[in-house]
């Protein structure tokens, strides 16, 4: 690994934490080197020591945390630990930059966005507070956040988070710094906010000659974006390699599971269940001084557990630190890991409907304001949903796809009872439901369940495992404590936990062990639907597949139905039946996941799978950028909700005139003023035009 010239350079770099009286060791000897303008990923599980990478570069350990002596961190030939706090802020304000993981810690809750954008131009240079105003508002524009002046009047709690992370990116850009240290900064965001934002970066970066260390778990992102990327466990770098040798031939176990790990476009749980890396990485107490990764590799020998494997030269500009790498290369060892379960899921077949809403709609009426009030103005009211019909089925996924502010969200709050409609009708096995969660049966509560998105926030953290279970078993199922106790332990084993954990708080479990936690709770009642609003978009990899098998045993299982809500199109292709298609709160396209993606015929659907990051390097698709801003549903567009950013608008009729339904075969249904055959036709010439 060449580093001549390197804007920054890391040698030897070990971080250690402090508990009770004893150091452990968060990142050992870490090393590597960036070019201006080059993007080097760095991948790896929660838990493996990115994040505190990032940290030590930017001089901003913890404070129970240091760097150890002989560590180098090098940047424009400066070591940047033998520099003091204030020297430091001199080189945040104007050549190294953070893009933190969770912008809502870093923003200032007093501060309004446009003054803390402000604040930071006024450091960069003098300039005239007209002009100060002008690029701050330009800053957002960048990054493609919807209504940006109404932004810069509001605080950081009044954002959600996919607008919070783009204000901590237009900060970062401000002083257009030699390097961006950028830590999981499109994990919340859509696939159509992503694809701007890491256009955004990597036009940054080539133009302006930029480095960045980009650390994410989104392997689709790093075969897209980085030029190399180091893949990282438990604190060591296991390899090392130019972004296409890395994805075309890797050569440690590890990097090999986390690919075989990624649920590939077109991928259906009906051809054989996602690979999983069994096992979970070792917690610093219990690191081995061996392989760190000996405890899980499908290849391991007894020199693994012996000897910790130094990180060698592989090939020209490749490191890997594993002792059977050269067997890899040769193909003589087969490191791919055996499946835990078979695919026996049964092919589509007519079934009963579970679940229907009819013309469901939700309309919010603005707050007024006192200042609204004495000034005349009426704020006009947010058509969060708009006239939405579906049908869920026993024992099948209705998946659900759209951007951020696309209603999903509010659609699914509905259905399970948390938010009354405005209007429409929702039957669950032919009883209609009241709106509201409260006016509803026991009987009704127990076969309505819900994943959230976040499993640290929806479990309570003050009570185990068991206790968490047990309520809903003893509440909804009216069991006895003890036969809820037993039914708690079947659960956990059901969803491969030990028993044992019925006696651990959440503080006491890793991410995808919380969110196994709050999938046991939700089958405790035994439900008929489950209502799954972004289980897994906050998972590593490997994390996020074994959760996506065990949904599919567990559905099997129990027969139970899923709506599974999420922004990435590749784990709704592989994990739903039947998929709906969201934008502006009004359904676009409906059909069978197998017919929607292939080809994907409405252009919102088109633009959707275009963003997709693909993990593979070789492959470069055609973003689809769709011109100008998401509408406010507060305003929007009469016609076609989409006629404001469709690549293939007709004309004015599809701005005074609502797009029709048109049905295209095998119950796949399009809303559009041009016809299938249309939609087809252009499709196909897209396909060739990439080809040729």
């Amino acid at each position: 690994m060449t580093s001549q010239a390197a804007l920054l350079r890391i040698e030897n770099l070990s971080v250690s934490y402090q508990f009770g009286n004893r150091w452990m060791e968060a990142v050992h000897d870490f090393r590597l080197a960036i070019q201006s303008g080059q993007v080097y990923g760095l991948v790896g599980e929660s838990g493996s020591g990115k994040s505190t990478v990032a940290s030590a570069v930017m001089r901003y350990v913890p404070h129970n945390g240091r760097i150890e002596r002989g560590s180098v961190v090098n940047f424009q030939g400066v070591n940047l630990v033998e520099k003091s706090l204030r020297e430091m802020q001199q080189i945040w304000a104007h050549d190294l930059t953070l893009v933190p993981q969770n912008p809502g810690a870093a923003l200032n809750p007093s501060i309004r966005i446009g003054e803390q954008l402000a604040e930071l131009m006024r450091l960069q240079r003098r300039l005239p507070e007209s002009v100060v105003q002008e690029r701050v508002l330009e800053s957002l524009h960048r990054v493609n956040l919807p209504d940006p002046r109404a932004i810069l009047t509001r605080y950081p709690h009044q954002l959600s988070g996919g607008q919070q992370q783009r204000v901590m990116i237009a900060m970062a850009l401000i002083p257009s710094p030699q390097m961006l240290i950028l830590d999981e900064p499109t994990t919340n965001l859509d696939v159509t906010t992503e694809a701007t934002i890491l256009d955004l970066i990597e036009t940054l970066i080539r133009s302006e000659g930029t480095g960045a260390l980009y650390i994410t778990h989104n392997l689709g992102v790093v075969a897209q974006l980085c030029d190399r990327a180091a893949v990282m466990y438990a604190g060591e770098i296991l390899e090392d390699a130019e972004i296409n040798d890395l994805f075309a031939g890797p050569l440690h176990p590890y990097t090999i599971g986390l690919l075989n790990s990624i649920p590939r476009a077109g991928q259906t749980k009906r051809e054989r269940p996602l690979a999983t890396i069994p096992g979970k990485p070792p917690l610093l107490q219990e690191r081995p001084n061996a392989c760190v990764f000996s405890d899980r590799c499908p290849l391991v020998i007894d020199i693994c557990r012996t000897e910790k494997p130094p990180l060698e030269s592989s090939g020209e500009n490749r490191l890997v630190r594993c002792h059977r790498w050269r067997e890899i290369e040769a193909g003589n060892v087969d490191a791919v890991y055996p499946t835990e379960i078979e695919s026996d899921v049964a092919e589509l077949a007519h079934r009963e409907i579970l679940l229907q809403a009819h013309n469901l709609s939700k309309t919010f009426n603005s707050q007024s304001t006192l200042f609204n009030v004495l000034g005349g103005k009426v704020s006009p009211p947010t058509h969060a949903v708009e006239d939405v019909t579906l049908s869920i089925l026993k024992g099948r996924t209705y998946g659900l796809v759209g951007e951020s502010g696309s209603g999903k969200t509010t659609l699914a709050r509905m259905i399970i009872g948390l938010t009354e409609p405005t209007s429409g009708e929702i039957a669950l096995m032919g009883i209609d439901l009241q709106g509201d969660v409260r006016q509803r049966s026991r009987e009704v509560l127990a076969q309505l369940q819900m994943i959230f998105q976040n499993p640290q926030m929806s479990l309570n953290p003050y009570l185990t495992v068991g206790e968490a279970i047990r309520r809903p078993l003893i509440k909804l199922a009216q069991l006895t404590y003890t036969q809820a106790e037993a039914e708690a332990r079947r659960l956990l084993k059901a969803v491969n936990l030990r028993e044992e954990y019925v006696d651990r708080y959440p503080s006491e479990l890793s991410g995808g062990e919380k969110q196994r936690v709050a999938i046991a709770r939700a089958f405790a009642s035994n439900p008929a639907l489950i209502v799954c609003d972004e289980p897994v978009s906050a998972l590593d990899v490997s994390v996020q597949s074994a959760v996506l098998n065990l949904l599919v045993q567990l559905q099997e299982e129990r027969n139970a139905a899923y709506l599974f809500i999420s922004h990435d199109l590749a784990v709704v292709g592989y994990l739903a039946d039947y998929v709906a298609v969201m934008y502006l709160g009004e359904l676009f396209e409906v059909g069978y996941a197998r017919d929607l993606f292939s080809p994907p015929l409405h252009p919102y659907t088109e633009a959707l799978i275009s963003a997709i990051p693909v993990p593979d390097p070789a492959i470069r698709t055609d973003r689809i950028h769709l011109s100008g801003e998401i509408p406010s549903p507060a305003h929007k567009p009469t016609g076609c909700a989409f006629h404001t950013r469709c690549p293939h608008k007709l004309g004015q009729i599809c701005e005074v005139e609502s797009p029709p339904w048109q049905h295209h075969g095998n119950e796949h249904h399009i809303r559009c003023h041009r016809t299938p055959e249309e939609l087809a036709q252009i499709q196909a010439y897209l396909l060739n035009k990439a080809k040729a």
